[in-house]
């Protein structure tokens, strides 16, 4: 299970370069508006120490870790979803993107231009907002052109479901809201609200790209952010981008490490941003654990066994049985498997267990 965000943000707020740190692609990052053309998108390792704990004991043949896909794509400019700057096809490129990293520059720096000509973080999110609201408002428009007849004389009952929440849509994005601030009761409801892929509708994280200075504690921008979100279900992590590419230059973690040591951080911003990523799409990871391989699984919190097997093979899911399950905790305490076994630490679980983070889990079916 692949997340993928996809980053926006206004010319020269440091999107490339932080795509850069996040992703083996290297993206063209340069002083002027547009240097990323076409959409780069990048596999990112999710940092987990669990992992590399479980590979200690296991010894597998291999490890493998989850992954993040960023899309980073070119930067909007006012107007960007009637066709200035580079027009709106950018747009497309994170609509079916779990989430969005919007990346707001919370730095002074002469040597790089401000396409609009002065440092001002909370109006650079403003005009982004906008932008995409216009775009969701264009696309809830074209689709309320098609199924407002037949909801209205029709007396089909899955369009007018489909037309109540196009025109609630509708009327938040004309009030200048988020298409998240709409709520829906009935699943199928949410389910229609989901299947549109508005962009305006997709968790956000606010990405505050500082000077080196300020990566610990912030500054005067991050504060002003950090008031404009205040009502909004968003997250908010401060990263010094060109810090992060020089940490991602060292060779070794020990390097890494003693460079974040002499800065005051404990881990890097793009460790952190994972994780916050994690956390805003409602994220856990279960581990599988083997002579051929220690892997790690992303599963939506909540899910329950069935599910999660399905996400290492649909037949998994179909022919479940059961799932036998060893807490982290234990198997590490105890040193492995076997040991576990010996203890009486596996739990047998049926289809209405709902999986914990790091659980070890292996799972019986039949097709």
């Amino acid at each position: 299970m692949a997340l993928q965000c996809g980053i926006v943000g206004l010319p020269n707020v440091g999107k490339s370069t932080l795509f850069n740190c996040l992703s083996n692609a290297k993206a063209q990052s340069a002083n002027f508006p547009f240097c990323t053309i076409e959409p780069n998108v990048g596999v990112i390792t999710v940092p987990d120490e669990r992992l590399g704990k479980l590979a200690e004991l296991v010894n597998p043949e291999r490890i493998v870790p989850a992954t993040v896909e960023i899309v980073d794509i070119a930067g909007l400019v006012k107007g960007a979803s009637k066709g200035e700057g580079l027009g709106n096809k950018f747009l497309a490129n994170i609509r079916e993107t779990d989430a969005i990293i919007h990346v707001l520059r919370c730095f002074d720096d002469d040597n790089v231009v401000h396409v609009d000509g002065s440092v001002d973080p909370v109006r650079d999110k403003e005009i982004i907002d906008f932008e995409l609201q216009l775009k969701d408002l264009e696309t809830i428009e074209s689709r309320i052109s098609r199924v407002q007849k037949q909801a209205q004389t029709g007396g089909d009952k899955v369009a007018k479901v489909q037309y109540e929440v196009l025109c609630r849509y509708k009327e938040a994005l004309e009030q200048g809201k988020a298409a998240r601030t709409v709520s829906f009761d009935t699943k199928d409801e949410q389910k229609f609200a989901h299947d549109l892929f508005l962009l305006t509708n997709k968790p956000i994280l606010y990405v505050c790209n500082v000077d080196d200075r300020s990566a610990v504690d912030g500054n005067k921008y991050v504060e002003q952010v950090r008031e404009a979100i205040k009502d909004e279900n968003a997250e908010l992590l401060i990263v010094a981008a060109q810090t992060e590419s020089e940490i991602a230059e060292f060779d070794t973690y020990e390097e890494r490490q003693m460079f974040l040591e002499e800065i005051g951080l404990k881990e890097s911003g793009v460790s952190r941003l994972i994780r916050s990523a994690f956390h805003l799409l409602n994220l856990e990871t279960y581990f599988t654990a083997g002579p051929k391989e220690v892997k790690a699984w992303t599963y939506v919190k909540g899910s329950k066994a069935p599910q999660c097997a399905g996400i290492i093979h649909t037949d998994f899911e179909k022919g479940f049985i059961r799932a036998e399950v060893i807490k982290y905790d234990d198997y590490v305490a105890l040193g492995g498997e076997s040991q576990c076994r010996e203890a009486g630490k596996i739990g047998v679980e049926g289809k209405e267990y709902v999986v914990q983070d790091g659980d070890i889990m292996h799972f019986r079916f039949n097709v």
